[in-house]
């Protein structure tokens, strides 16, 4: 059985989705960030970056979320949450998850994790002031040239969708005006509406609209 570490509001969410999606066997284990549990002897031996998701398997722990998902849907083929046979199809699976990752989600963490990047009060403020255009910036991009339809990669879904769905639930929080981006809400109700989406939310105690 495999064990999912994760805390309320992160991007954890999105694996917790991919192992419902799969019907995979886990146990979803809360790290509790009031607590500063990340930092713990016992949850750095065994994530030393000291942050969630992580994913402890018979072969050792894994973390990043793109990574993660990819081996969910590698693990439970069977639940077609990946084009495992097809190489280009599958990159194009990562290249989006990528761009989450690394330049979605680090846009939106300037809002609450600007000592992350500088020590300067005003520099923190800055940054702060910049997460509305910023996020939308990549909200729009994901909207107009990104998702395919219905799901990101088209008639298909994928690992790409518990991502988006997840960083998607954000961006009130952030500023982006929701209106901007109807299809990336539109695919947010969708999300909602399946099942699996449902427990982890509820698992999480998650509120998402």
């Amino acid at each position: 059985m495999y064990k999912l570490y994760y805390a309320p509001g992160t991007c954890a969410l999105a694996t917790h989705i991919a192992l419902e999606e799969a019907g995979a066997p886990y146990e979803a284990v809360l790290v509790d960030f009031r607590s500063q549990s990340q930092r713990s002897p016992e949850y750095l031996a065994l994530n030393p970056k000291g942050r969630v998701p992580a994913l402890v398997t018979e072969s050792g722990t894994l973390t990043e979320t793109p990574a993660l998902l990819c081996f969910v849907a590698q693990c439970f083929p069977a639940a077609e949450l990946a084009p495992l046979a097809d190489p280009f199809a599958l990159a194009k699976v990562q290249e989006f998850n990528s761009y989450l990752c690394s330049t979605v989600h680090v846009a939106h963490a300037h809002r609450m994790r600007g000592t992350r990047w500088a020590d300067d009060a005003a520099a923190i403020e800055a940054m702060k002031r910049k997460v509305s255009s910023n996020v939308t910036e990549c909200f729009e991009l994901i909207e107009h040239k990104l998702v395919r339809g219905p799901w990101v990669m088209g008639d298909q879904y994928t690992i790409c969708d518990p991502y988006l769905f997840t960083v998607a639930s954000w961006i009130e929080g952030d500023g982006v005006e929701t209106s901007k981006v109807p299809r990336v809400m539109e695919h947010r109700s969708h999300m909602l509406a399946r099942p699996a989406v449902q427990k982890a939310v509820a698992a999480e105690g998650t509120q998402i609209r």
